[in-house]
């Protein structure tokens, strides 16, 4: 069994066959999803496809990019639907140096609000990190958002930064880059990264793992990512499986 915990299944790449991808996900023996809203647009999508499907759960943030165009109420609304029962993170947040749309400082408020609702809620946070290491783990330390833990979504970094946020109670979580032929640093810190703090996921429909690589990601190939980490660690599937699931269950508190 598998866990793909960071997805966009109610993306417009999905209009079309949505229904099928899902199928196609259980049937590679993906039994549950995390389906993340992160904008004004997404989060009621997300909202209800875990609504519509028993396995598909919810994580809901404002995006470092759209930060420029949160509102007080944005965050009013994104504390309110933490009460879901099917909303098991704050996510995905963070910090992006490599798209020009919102001013730093802008993102840095916005990323420090976040994660003070997420301590208040008492929930985990899915972060996104892109061109911002440095930066994302000031941050984070300075918070305190050890309190809460979380994800460090499609991990990118460098094992030194690895080692920092497994210090503050996050997870790694690897993704279809992991597969490609020269993902060399994410192999080196995957060596390093405790299996009971290792995850797996998506980010469909981006990021799709080799041989898929350019064409649309679908969460059925979080498998490809499973298999790619189990030929690294000398472990076989199942156990990849199994060790990433229960990371994933007791990460976002699902039963």
């Amino acid at each position: 069994m598998l866990i793909d915990t960071h997805t966009h299944l109610d993306s417009h790449k999905f209009d079309e066959d949505r229904a099928e991808v899902i199928e196609r996900a259980q049937a590679a023996g993906v039994h549950k999803l995390i389906n993340i809203g992160f904008n004004r647009e997404t989060i009621p999508t997300t909202m209800a496809l875990a609504e519509q499907y028993s396995f598909i759960y919810a994580a809901v943030g404002w995006h470092p990019v759209d930060s420029i165009d949160m509102r007080p109420e944005d965050l009013d609304w994104i504390a309110s639907l933490c009460d879901h029962p099917k909303v098991v993170a704050i996510g995905e947040i963070g910090l992006d140096y490599h798209w020009d749309t919102s001013p730093k400082d802008v993102q840095q408020r916005v990323f420090r609000e976040q994660i003070a609702l997420a301590k208040s809620k008492r929930m985990p946070i899915v972060i996104h990190n892109r061109d911002a290491h440095e930066d994302v783990v000031r941050v984070l330390r300075e918070e305190e958002a050890k309190e809460v833990g979380g994800v460090m979504h499609c991990f990118s970094g460098s094992w030194e930064t690895a080692k920092q946020c497994l210090d503050m109670n996050f997870y790694i979580s690897f993704g279809g880059p992991l597969t490609f032929q020269n993902a060399r640093v994410p192999k080196e810190v995957l060596a390093r990264v405790p299996l009971d703090r290792l995850l797996i996921e998506t980010d469909a429909p981006y990021l799709a793992p080799h041989p898929h690589r350019g064409k649309r990601n679908e969460s059925s190939f979080v498998r490809l990512v499973a298999n790619t980490i189990a030929e690294l660690t000398g472990k076989s599937l199942d156990e990849i499986g199994r060790i990433t699931t229960e990371n994933a269950m007791r990460c976002f508190g699902i039963s």
